[in-house]
């Protein structure tokens, strides 16, 4: 669902007593969770201090569709709404990180798992544009995670949002992940993200 395109986006999301968002749960799927916070701020830059208080940074950034061939590109441009979008009050931050047998993997299988065996790309798109995503990578920065996914909908879009994840989570690419993290979210104030 990621058909990003344009120069590279630093993102740190924080969770802490402060920021737009207030988070309503955060839950592990598999392996350790994240500490407890009340809210979360979303920053569009590197942040290499963060003020006190914070419980945790995660830290990630845009970058080219890895696994996506053009024609799903243009589809997934075509149909996915901005980030930001007034409706749009509720959020997830799906942190994942997979397995070294994903990772050594050569990418023409990753692609194999990821679209022709998983339908990564032909699920999400069944969910846009009433669900809105974008994905940030950490691998390359040394984070804890290899990706941030931010998702945006609508109290109207929840349901759909929920059969989207539990399908993604059935793939046999989700079989790969050995980290993931689960925080829902409620926005409070208008969002940073664009």
């Amino acid at each position: 669902m990621n058909a990003y395109i344009g120069r590279p986006i630093s993102v740190a999301f924080v969770g802490g007593d402060v920021g737009q968002w207030r988070i309503d749960s955060i839950r592990s799927v598999a392996g350790d969770s994240l500490p407890d916070a009340k809210r979360l701020a979303v920053f569009e830059q590197n942040l290499e201090n963060v003020s006190t208080g914070s419980a945790w940074i995660l830290r990630g950034s845009t970058s080219n569709a890895r696994y996506t061939f053009q024609k799903e590109a243009e589809a997934l441009s075509e149909a996915q709404e901005g980030l930001g979008r007034p409706q749009a009050t509720c959020a997830a931050l799906i942190p994942v990180r997979k397995s070294s047998a994903w990772w050594s993997l050569a990418q023409d299988q990753r692609r194999s798992i990821f679209e022709d065996q998983s339908h990564h790309i032909r699920i999400g798109l069944e969910y846009l544009p009433g669900v809105s995503r974008r994905l940030h990578h950490g691998r390359e920065l040394g984070e804890p995670f290899d990706f941030l996914t931010w998702f945006e909908y609508s109290p109207e879009d929840s349901e759909a949002f929920e059969n989207l994840v539990a399908r993604l989570r059935q793939t046999t690419e989700w079989g790969f992940v050995d980290r993931e993290v689960d925080v829902r979210l409620s926005r409070t104030s208008r969002p940073q993200l664009s």
